[in-house]
């Protein structure tokens, strides 16, 4: 009885009602389309990261600052922070390897460097992978050229948008063993180091700064950035010399006091025992069994909780020094980004939907004023005030039922309509976050549901003061009012 009354009224009433309607549509309408584009992104991120660079979980040293797998997720002290070594790396290993959630398993040391190729000088991010397992753990790397970087070997692989760029400006293509130099100054000294090119790949979605990273082998970034590898056996007199040489102050190096010393006298430095240092390692690769590593890099099996892993395994490596934390944490502000657009987003959404809501008050306590001699009434023939609540309540789901199906629709056709005009993205970083150069939209249903009840949710709030005004309403009133 109370739906057919309900639905009646609101054809009676049928301007205020439409212009209520209008208001909760363009709402919902402008949540569906805003919330799926910025859902797009995140999702367009988080498999880019997830397949080519982080994994679902990172474990890294436990710190007071926010780390991703290049620097501090802070921008003020990035310039100023260096990742610290990883602790208990073995015992830590251990205990990763005997969680039944893990499908893979790898480690990552990471470092900055100057690159020089082919003449053209340029900072990159120093991606040091262990081999065996990196490449099976990260599907979205494809090779384009060369080969991928071997266990053992001494290499680096670069971005082919790289490659494009050192093109263009070289006026040569790098090719497979094409030298590349790289150069490092620390509070350690001058590093140099020489590896070839071994191999040219592309990222399957490359993100915001992706095409900025070489994949380089472990043992050169730790002497680029002075890393040093625990129980380092191997390491001979003339390679300490010329460690101690390349690691010391400039006006040490030149001053008496450096070469007073007994174990020196019998070592004569000159340019080739240099070039044997740059050409060879330095250090036993057999001996690397942690401290020389930053991150471990985990990918989870199907259906497993990231977040449920991370709270799992947190306590269990407190007492190591050692944090769990989700891809998001560990690609850095990028992928922070996202959230941040789509809180911002939402918060101008919730001031416009305020706005609304005020709106839709004034109309239905207008509605409600005009309609007292209805109400009075209803109630002196013993309606009870549960009976008006829930026929006004009745009238607002309605309307915000009917406004919600509208906006959804209407962003269904938008959405449609945009796909279809083929439009070419030539920004990098929105190709990046739209996951390619041709704008397309994915339909959500989730969003779209969600959306919907968004618009039933804004009638009810929109309806709780008319409501209340509509139960005050006495029987002598509607007398009053003739």
């Amino acid at each position: 009885m109370a739906f057919f009354l309900a639905l009646r009224n609101i054809i009676k009433n049928k301007k205020n009602s439409a212009i209520v309607a209008a208001l909760i549509a363009v709402i919902t309408f402008l949540f569906f389309i805003g919330n799926s584009i910025i859902t797009k992104a995140d999702r367009s991120i988080r498999r880019a990261y997830i397949e080519s660079l982080t994994g679902d979980v990172v474990l890294e040293k436990a710190s007071d600052v926010s780390m991703n797998l290049f620097g501090a997720n802070t921008p003020v002290i990035e310039e100023f922070f260096t990742i610290p070594s990883f602790p208990f790396y073995d015992t830590v290993m251990g205990i990763v390897r005997a969680e039944a959630g893990v499908d893979g398993i790898t480690s990552q040391v990471s470092g900055k460097a100057f690159m020089d190729v082919l003449g053209i000088r340029e900072p990159v991010l120093l991606s040091g992978i262990d081999a065996v397992s990196y490449f099976s753990l990260f599907p979205g790397i494809l090779l384009v050229e060369g080969s991928f970087l071997q266990a053992g070997e001494y290499g680096v692989m670069i971005t082919e948008e790289r490659a494009r760029r050192i093109e263009a400006k070289s006026g040569q293509r790098p090719q497979i063993g094409t030298p590349a130099l790289f150069t490092w100054v620390s509070a350690m000294g001058f590093k140099i180091r020489e590896v070839p090119v071994t191999g040219i790949f592309r990222y399957q979605n490359p993100g915001q700064f992706m095409n900025e990273i070489v994949i380089i082998d472990p043992q050169t970034v730790r002497v680029l950035n002075s890393i040093q590898v625990a129980g380092a056996a191997g390491v001979t007199e003339e390679e300490k010399t010329v460690h101690d040489l390349l690691g010391a102050d400039l006006n040490d190096i030149f001053s008496e006091a450096f070469f007073s010393d007994n174990e020196y006298d019998e070592i004569e430095f000159s340019t080739d025992l240099l070039q044997n240092y740059l050409s060879e390692t330095v250090y036993n690769q057999n001996a690397e069994v942690g401290g020389d590593w930053n991150f471990i890099l985990l990918r989870l099996k199907k259906g497993i909780s990231p977040d449920a892993f991370i709270s799992s395994l947190k306590k269990r490596l407190e007492p190591f020094g050692v944090t769990p934390v989700n891809w998001r944490i560990a690609s850095g502000s990028s992928a922070i980004l996202t959230l941040l657009l789509q809180a911002l987003f939402n918060s101008g959404i919730f001031l416009v939907s305020v706005v609304g809501v005020i709106a839709v008050i004034n109309i239905l306590l207008i509605s409600v004023f005009r309609r007292v001699r209805e109400i009075g009434t209803l109630r002196a023939i013993g309606a009870s005030d549960s009976y008006i609540r829930s026929l006004i309540y009745c009238e607002n789901i309605l309307i915000a039922s009917a406004a919600g199906f509208a906006g959804v629709f209407g962003g269904l056709i938008f959405l449609r309509w945009i796909n279809n005009l083929g439009i070419n993205i030539s920004n990098k970083l929105v190709a990046s976050l739209l996951d390619g150069t041709v704008l397309r939209i994915d339909v959500l249903p989730q969003m779209a549901v969600f959306s919907f009840f968004v618009a039933v949710l804004l009638g009810l709030a929109a309806g709780v003061y008319p409501v209340e005004a509509a139960v005050r309403i006495e029987p002598e009133m509607a007398v009053r009012r003739g």
